[in-house]
């Protein structure tokens, strides 16, 4: 660089000009390009994820003090009786019946 004449480092410095306008109409055009403007979206977790967590955290802590981490119990399932369950096959099969009938493929 120290070899160039007057005109060539002129011509360099024309040039680095329109590359920096360019770069900011470019910009202007599209916005900015440095990364997302809006929000930061957040990850969401399910619950049992959560409670996994937690889970793991308490036996760390528990190896970590010497004591015995206490097991978080699930809720048993709920279980639909077999009536239940028959109505509410039947109130299905009657909502697709008439959606049928109108023409829709979704509900």
């Amino acid at each position: 660089m120290i070899d160039l004449s007057a005109s060539q480092l002129r011509r360099a410095a024309n040039i680095k000009d329109k590359i920096e306008s360019l770069t900011n109409e470019l910009t202007r055009l599209l916005g900015s390009t440095d990364g997302p403007v809006g929000p930061r979206k957040r990850r969401k977790m399910s619950a049992a994820t959560k409670a996994k967590m937690a889970a793991a955290q308490r036996a760390r802590w528990a190896k970590k003090s010497g004591t015995k981490a206490a097991k978080a119990t699930a809720k048993p399932r709920r279980k639909v009786s077999a009536a239940v369950r028959k109505r509410l096959a039947e109130s299905a099969k009657a909502r697709w019946a008439k959606a049928r009938a109108a023409g829709k493929t979704t509900l």
